[in-house]
């Protein structure tokens, strides 16, 4: 039989390329779209039924090319993963406008823009939508006026995408990392912070990039086949800390 397809945006490096492997590991051919095409290659190069695209998932154009190669190269598409992504914090004041529209292109526009230019695929396999939001889409957070909003649209997205297409077969849902130990995260992030996500989350620990990928291959899987318009926290319990205060736990 043909193997199923995946579209992975932001696949370069991050929980995009620990998906895209999870994907191959459980028999899926992926399509790897990102916009850093030498990073793009060079995660690619050793892996076996992908096919690297590179791409802004924002830009109309782009997308339609992305969709058409990987249609027409791989026959189809079965899952949709939007995981690309911007992370840009700052203060209210200072977050400029283009800053504030820089966000929103990456994180809000490009999923539109992909799942619309997918949808006939999506249809006729009658696939899976997943896209990747945040907890901070779900609290909020100092700092993350552009993120955290842009975030939160993507959640309010997911519910649109599973109601209208749901009646086509095509199941949508969302998965909200909480903090992941990646090597962006481990490089801006100081001893203090790191103290007190660990205080704050009753795993006490980061998420790793594998248990992210983890929710989001289940939920693109039939294993998920009855799931749809559902936000999945994958968080270590993040969200649920305002019951209790982390000094009380032991």
């Amino acid at each position: 039989m043909t193997k199923p397809v995946a579209l992975v945006t932001g696949a370069a490096r991050g929980i995009g390329l620990a998906t895209t492997r999870l994907f191959l590991k459980e028999g899926w051919q992926v399509a790897m779209i990102d916009i850093d095409g030498p990073e793009l290659r060079t995660a690619a190069a050793p892996l076996e039924n992908v096919l690297a695209i590179e791409g802004d998932v924002s830009a109309p154009t782009s997308v339609d090319a992305i969709t058409a190669k990987v249609t027409s190269d791989f026959g189809g598409i079965k899952a949709l993963v939007n995981n690309a992504g911007l992370a840009d914090f700052g203060p209210i004041e200072g977050t400029t406008f283009e800053r504030w529209k820089h966000v929103m292109a990456t994180n809000l526009d490009g999923p539109f823009l992909m799942t619309q230019a997918a949808t006939p695929a999506l249809k006729a396999a009658k696939g899976a939508i997943v896209n990747i939001a945040s907890i901070s889409g779900l609290r909020a957070s100092t700092l993350r006026i552009a993120y955290g909003t842009s975030k939160a649209a993507v959640i309010q997205l997911t519910l649109q995408q599973a109601v209208e297409l749901g009646e086509h077969g095509v199941r949508a849902n969302c998965v909200a990392p909480g903090p992941v130990r990646t090597k962006l995260a481990m490089a801006v992030h100081t001893q203090d912070i790191i103290d007190a996500y660990h205080d704050a989350l009753p795993l006490n620990r980061y998420g790793s990039e594998n248990e992210i990928a983890e929710a989001i291959v289940f939920l693109c899987s039939d294993r998920a086949s009855f799931i749809t318009g559902q936000v999945l926290a994958a968080d270590g319990g993040f969200e649920a800390t305002g019951i209790g205060l982390p000094a009380l736990r032991k």
